[in-house]
């Protein structure tokens, strides 16, 4: 079992959550007291989620999770709904990078993420769920307005007072009700990737998604061989040695096939900024 799974089984699901996204992260500013003692370095792995509740109305929640050294559990921490939850800076908008930030109404997290592939499936999958939060609150707020209108109506026609006593009184209070209706602020992402935010971004998920598997393959075998003894086994580099070769040329592969999609991309967009501006020389002239 993965790590995102074990915390998905953990922490979400007995709380009748679902887990869309965790991203392991540290802090990209560490602010420490200098009279205060510092505590050893690695103590605890800080998670950054993204889930959903199963009950209506669904909410979008953005929670941090925590895993103290010599514990296999996991630890719920601090919680922001999306409506809280006011900005998303990718930092560099023109490569693949660990960096980003979270903005809330009361606070503002700087964090980097293990990989930058890691990163990239996060503000993936956050702008996603994001845009269709949005999309189902706009469609329940537009269905009870059209209801509250509709019942106002039947109920000034079939006798409703002497307030009610006509329906363009409804409408005109209905029409009122729509112009004061100030809709919430929508999370802002700003210095994210164009194909991080796209449409047509299914296969970039599964190439980060490989990336991200392949990178903490190789972190593993760094880390059994940093444990293993220089000496005394000359047998273990021989062993572990194919595979570090076999996952370097996977990476090699995975970055030429995303360097390739990022130009079919951006050659498609010049198509179609090409097409556009066509077909408005065509507009003039006829």
């Amino acid at each position: 079992m993965n790590i995102q799974s074990a915390i998905n089984k953990e922490v979400f699901i007995p709380r009748n959550e679902r887990l869309l996204v965790a991203v392991e992260v540290r802090r990209r500013k560490r602010k420490r007291m200098s009279f205060l003692p510092t505590g050893a370095q690695g103590d605890y792995a800080t998670f950054i989620c993204v889930s959903v509740t199963n009950t209506r109305p669904h909410q979008l929640l953005i929670i941090k999770v925590k895993q103290f050294g010599g514990s296999s559990s996991f630890t719920r921490r601090s919680q922001w709904r999306v409506e809280q939850l006011r900005q998303v800076n990718g930092i560099n908008p023109n490569k693949d990078s660990p960096e980003f930030d979270l903005v809330f109404d009361n606070a503002v997290d700087q964090w980097v993420a293990s990989s930058s592939a890691e990163k990239c499936i996060f503000v993936q999958v956050l702008y996603h769920a994001s845009q269709t939060y949005w999309e189902g609150k706009a469609g329940s707020l537009g269905k009870t307005g059209h209801q509250k209108g509709a019942s106002q109506c039947a109920h000034s026609r079939f006798g409703g007072g002497p307030s009610d006593s006509s329906p363009d009184s409804a409408i005109r209070t209905l029409q009122a009700r729509r112009k004061s209706f100030i809709p919430p602020r929508q999370t802002e992402f700003i210095n994210c990737q164009s194909k991080l935010t796209g449409d047509a971004c299914t296969m970039n998920l599964v190439i980060y998604r490989c990336k991200a598997f392949l990178n903490r393959m190789k972190n593993m075998m760094v880390a059994n061989q940093s444990r293993s003894p220089a000496q005394g086994q000359p047998g273990q580099g021989v062993t572990w040695s194919p595979m570090g070769n076999v996952v370097h040329r996977l990476n090699v592969v995975l970055g030429q096939r995303g360097e390739r999609l990022t130009r079919a991309e951006d050659k498609t967009a010049e198509l179609m900024h090409k097409t556009h501006q066509f077909a408005d020389t065509v507009h003039k002239v006829t």
